[in-house]
């Protein structure tokens, strides 16, 4: 597998993850990979890769496949226990594209209102940008190391230490490290509404 996309401790077991996971949704909701590709936009030989565990989709593919499913990324990347404990590099990781983002998607709840949160390291002198996410996403986002420049709809606030956003994550938005080191973030995205 590439830098790009997926990590864990066992890279091959997250995939494996990720591909059941997205194959019991496709069946579920009664999808051939054809509709799939259509609601997502990811071709059907890319989706028929990850759902065989071939794959190592990076962090704009799995933000695809959730808008076009209209569910959270963690539904797909976080495993289901009772009790969860979110330790820094001992979970699932999503790699952005351009390589400056790293996603630790951390905790997920569903039923209307769901929500999920993830931690985020942003790379020094770098620039993340994120697409729109589906509609009825508020993102909620504290810089808890670092100082942030975040982008929404081409309006920038600037954001230091412990300083936090809210904005409906349905536009396009970026997350801008000005900084000579890395940035820490903290997501917290709440789903009340379904595009279908």
């Amino acid at each position: 597998m590439n830098n790009e996309g997926l990590t864990w401790k066992d890279p091959e077991k997250l995939a494996r993850h990720v591909g059941n996971t997205l194959r019991n949704i496709r069946n579920e909701r009664g999808l051939n990979l054809q509709e799939l590709a259509d609601k997502t936009s990811v071709s059907t030989l890319t989706l028929g890769k990850i759902e065989r565990g071939e794959a190592n989709p990076s962090l704009t593919i799995i933000w695809k496949i959730a808008n076009g499913l209209s569910i959270p990324i963690s539904a797909l990347l976080v495993e289901k226990q009772e009790v969860q404990v979110s330790r820094r590099n001992e979970g699932s990781k999503v790699i952005s594209a351009n390589e400056s983002l790293t996603l630790e998607p951390m905790f997920t709840s569903s039923g209307y209102g769901s929500l999920e949160t993830h931690r985020a390291f942003l790379k020094p002198d770098s620039e993340y940008r994120a697409e729109a996410h589906q509609p009825g996403v508020t993102e909620f986002v504290t810089v808890m190391e670092g100082k942030v420049q975040v982008k929404v709809e081409g309006e920038v606030f600037e954001l230091s230490q412990y300083d936090s956003i809210k904005f409906h994550a349905d536009k396009e938005h970026s997350y801008i490290n000005m900084e000579s080191t890395e940035a820490v973030l903290h997501f917290v995205m709440i789903y009340t509404g379904r595009a279908d």
